[in-house]
């Protein structure tokens, strides 16, 4: 006969899994994770305070964070685990995905190695490291609740490609990683629902990889633009069946901006563009998903409706500073 474990014990076994995965990440990135003060002056004293995380991502003092736990800082303070302080320098912001990237001037740091966000599957395990309150080197653990969420900024536009995780989160883990089993930093938090309990958002690690990117060459991420004002729009009954689309919403150019790729390709006031390089645009939130996020110099197909005929046409964007 085979021996059959008791569920005590294969239960044990799991727990001991669990724990040393989590053991293994804390050991290897924690030391990578700092603690970040920042102070606003007035011309008579220093007022306010703020606190947050960020995570060292090159041997030579690059640490990214989230834009709201630096923003209008007049002082920036970084704190190590190993309880060692340095001033920073603010190398590069984007408002537009609530990220920063500063630098303190130190080598040979301990540092973490960003992974890819796209091979990341609801369910699995995630691990944050922060300074919730103060409280240096805060960890919790969760599962990844879903993909691909988009959240506002503080400017009102939509982030694309947010993980939602059940990972607590308090004030002060804003910045910090959020890490997958294997150690790789798989994303940045950002956000959490107030009153809501285990509801966590983090912009994803290739969002950050291309904007890090961007910040250590040129200062400043350079965004696809088209050139054009658009809106969401409804669309009578009888136009959505007579050419069968699947939405009863499009977008809708309501300006185009002189010399801009869109007036060199020709788009006009009135066009309802219906996909953008075979995607279905339902508004105008989904149409900036779709350029927003790309490389300055992408090139994009459109399909859309004009006097009600079918037309594609292809342009290629220029970059904005945002």
């Amino acid at each position: 006969m085979i021996p059959v474990q008791s569920p005590i014990h294969n239960d044990k076994e799991l727990l001991d899994a669990y724990s040393n995965a989590v053991i293994g990440v804390v050991d290897k990135v924690g030391p990578s994770v700092v603690q970040i003060q920042t102070s606003k002056s007035s011309e008579q004293a220093p007022v306010g305070q703020g606190l947050g995380s960020g995570v060292i991502i090159t041997p030579d003092g690059f640490i990214l964070t989230n834009n709201h736990v630096i923003d209008n800082a007049d002082h920036i303070e970084v704190r190590l685990t190993t309880d060692d302080s340095f001033p920073a320098q603010i190398v590069g912001t984007d408002p537009a995905t609530d990220l920063a990237l500063i630098r303190i001037l130190a080598n040979d740091l301990l540092y973490a190695e960003l992974g890819d966000s796209e091979k990341l599957r609801v369910g699995q395990l995630v691990i944050a490291i922060g300074n919730p309150y103060g409280f240096q080197n805060t960890v919790s653990t969760g599962v990844i609740s879903a993909l691909e969420r988009t959240m506002r900024n503080t400017i009102g536009k939509p982030i694309e490609n947010i993980i939602q995780t059940s990972v607590p989160l308090n004030p002060g883990n804003s910045g910090g990683p959020l890490v997958d089993s294997r150690g790789k930093v798989i994303g940045i938090n950002t956000a959490i629902i107030p009153n809501a309990q285990g509801l966590g958002l983090a912009v994803s690690s290739n969002t950050a990889t291309w904007v890090v990117s961007e910040l250590i060459s040129v200062g400043k991420v350079r965004r696809a633009v088209l050139g054009i004002v658009a809106k969401t729009a409804s669309l009578p009954v009888q136009v959505q069946q007579i050419f069968r689309l699947k939405y009863p919403t499009v977008v809708e150019i309501i300006s185009v901006q002189k010399n801009s790729p869109a007036a060199k390709a020709k788009l006009e006031t009135g066009d309802l563009i219906l996909n953008v390089n075979n995607k279905l645009v339902a508004g105008a939130d989904d149409l900036n998903r779709e350029i927003s996020q790309k490389k300055a110099g992408t090139t994009f197909t459109l399909t859309l409706l004009r006097n009600y005929q079918y037309k594609e046409i292809t342009i290629t964007s220029q970059a904005t500073n945002r």
